[in-house]
């Protein structure tokens, strides 16, 4: 809050989120409607009744705040400024003679956006990129799901006035109004309208979209996990994080948008002629549209000894749970310098009696970030009790009593090991369809084009599995595994499956987190043959352009 001229104030008003109009009830059935029809190609739609903004848009005058925040002249265009209502804060912008106000904090987790960037009608979190539209308050580039809510902002006297819910102020964050199932007809258990392989951020996104876009037919996700979908960066950069805890969506959400999960389910094959999917236990679902977002699966070691205990590639929050449990004053090794490998190094570091990391390149990072700036990293972690064999690798795994004692390296090395977490990258998950007719590149890619369709009508993919044209890259056809991007693929397959003709245009972005300091990225610079940075590399206050 700041000193106000006298009797000269600004005013913002908040509108109440819609997903607390009347707290959607649950759906006919108290959850996930099992109630399916037979497929017959066509989708059926609702569109969300319009709600006409009412003079008072609160259910309870209790509810409201009203506060006089600046004169109008305390803000120039361009200007963005956190502002206290008394029981909350506002984010209040100018941009382009016009004032707006939104939720001040980044729905994702939480950033300061009043340090982000404001640009033509949009504000850009400054930790993770997620975007936001400053009229509507809408996310328009991810990470997250959320948007953000937006408080009525009215002008009296040269003040600046806004009105807000308390219970928005408090939450700082809105879900968009979304459609429901409409009861169906024709029960039938083993058909689906919309069927989504895979429950992580690209296809819980396609599925939370379809509702948004008031798409009203059964949606059905079906993972190899056990739990419902989780946020898995977490899983290596804060390792003891329960399911519960990380979870994207709590259960209720599922139950009350009728997005049906089927947990610990495996697709073996697909069927594009009969647009059915084969599960391992033999169920067969039929579908009208598919999304293929199964993500990626981590490559184990094949050295003697692989099959030995307490071995780990961290793929679920009990690997990550357990390793953490195991790790406390023990000896650990990490095989691969990957982004995986360096985070749970970092997290292990104050933790365990010893953390050892093995990699095949002499620097860490190199391919992705350089030379200098992995040798930057490297230092970080050396300084931090990280101890490195480079340019080697595991040749043995040995055991005692079945449990894992030391990891020998082809340098001839041997290292004390009670834990080791394998992190040398992963394979598309995508063996499964083989057969299927779906176009797959010789690495196992599914490829794509911008509206994330396949070469089969109806079948759509996203995620880390997939191969798409990069815009900034000339339509370069690229695999970008990260967060970020697979939120935005699911996002425009589900628009494409809506048949809106929306083409992928967002620039990639990646972020990693160790010893407290972050490195964040964007762009995609593979090939690139020179590297300019500013600032100071030893003191890990720099920017780094990679340039070709």
């Amino acid at each position: 809050s700041f000193l106000l001229a006298p009797a000269v104030e600004v005013k913002i008003e908040v509108v109440l989120p819609e997903k607390e109009r009347g707290k959607e009830e649950m759906s006919a059935n108290g959850r996930a409607s099992p109630l399916v029809y037979k497929v017959n190609g066509t989708a059926r739609h609702y569109h969300l009744e319009e709600h006409p903004m009412a003079s008072n848009p609160y259910h309870n005058p209790r509810d409201v705040v009203e506060a006089s925040v600046c004169h109008v002249k305390d803000l120039e265009n361009g200007q963005m400024r956190e502002v206290d209502l008394g029981c909350g804060k506002a984010l209040l912008i100018k941009e382009g003679g016009d004032f707006h106000a939104v939720g001040h904090k980044c729905p994702h987790y939480g950033a300061p956006l009043v340090k982000g960037v404001l640009s033509k009608g949009r504000v850009r979190c400054p930790w993770h990129g997620a975007c936001f539209n400053i009229t509507t308050g809408d996310i328009e580039d991810f990470p997250g799901l959320d948007s953000l809510p937006r408080f009525q902002v009215k002008i009296e006297k040269e003040k600046v006035y806004i009105r807000a819910s308390k219970q928005a102020l408090q939450t700082q964050r809105r879900t968009k109004m979304m459609a429901k199932c409409i009861s169906l007809s024709n029960y039938n258990l083993s058909s689906t309208n919309v069927l989504i392989i895979g429950a992580g951020a690209a296809g819980l996104v396609c599925a939370e979209t379809l509702r948004q876009e008031g798409f009203s037919d059964r949606i059905v996700m079906c993972t190899m996990d056990r739990h419902l979908p989780y946020d898995r960066p977490k899983l290596s950069k804060s390792m003891d994080s329960h399911p519960e805890q990380i979870a994207l969506r709590p259960k209720e959400f599922f139950c009350s948008y009728d997005i049906e999960v089927l947990t610990e389910m495996q697709v073996a094959a697909v069927d594009i002629k009969n647009k059915t999917a084969v599960f391992k236990d033999g169920f067969k679902m039929e579908y009208n549209k598919l999304l293929i977002a199964t993500g990626s699966t981590p490559k184990a070691l094949s050295c003697k000894g692989k099959e030995v205990e307490n071995v780990f590639n961290i793929r679920t929050p009990e690997d990550a749970n357990r390793v953490v449990k195991l790790a406390a004053s023990k000896n650990v090794v990490i095989v691969g310098a990957s982004f995986l490998g360096m985070e749970v190094a970092a997290y292990l570091s104050e933790r365990a009696h010893s953390v050892s990391l093995v990699e095949l390149e002499e620097v860490p990072f190199r391919r992705s970030f350089g030379e200098r700036v992995g040798r930057a990293v490297m230092k970080m972690f050396e300084s931090n009790r990280v101890k490195f064999y480079m340019q080697t690798e595991v040749s043995e795994l040995r055991e005692q009593e079945g449990k894992l004692k030391e990891v020998v390296l082809k340098s001839g090395k041997v290292l004390r090991a009670d834990v080791c977490v394998v992190g040398v990258g992963a394979v598309p998950a995508t063996s499964f369809l083989k057969q299927s007719g779906i176009n797959i590149d010789s690495k196992g890619f599914i490829v794509v084009n911008k509206m994330m369709q396949t070469n089969v009508p109806g079948v759509f993919a996203a995620g880390d599995a997939v191969t798409f044209p990069l815009a900034l890259r000339n339509n370069k056809k690229v695999n970008v595994p990260h967060w970020q991007m697979a939120h935005m693929h699911g996002r425009v397959a589900a628009l494409n499956m809506l048949a809106h003709g929306v083409e992928l245009s967002t620039v990639p972005y990646l972020w990693t987190a160790m010893f407290g300091r972050s490195i964040r990225y964007a762009g995609h610079g593979e090939g690139f043959d020179d590297v300019v940075i500013q600032g100071d590399l030893d003191e890990l206050k720099f920017v780094a352009f990679y340039t070709k």
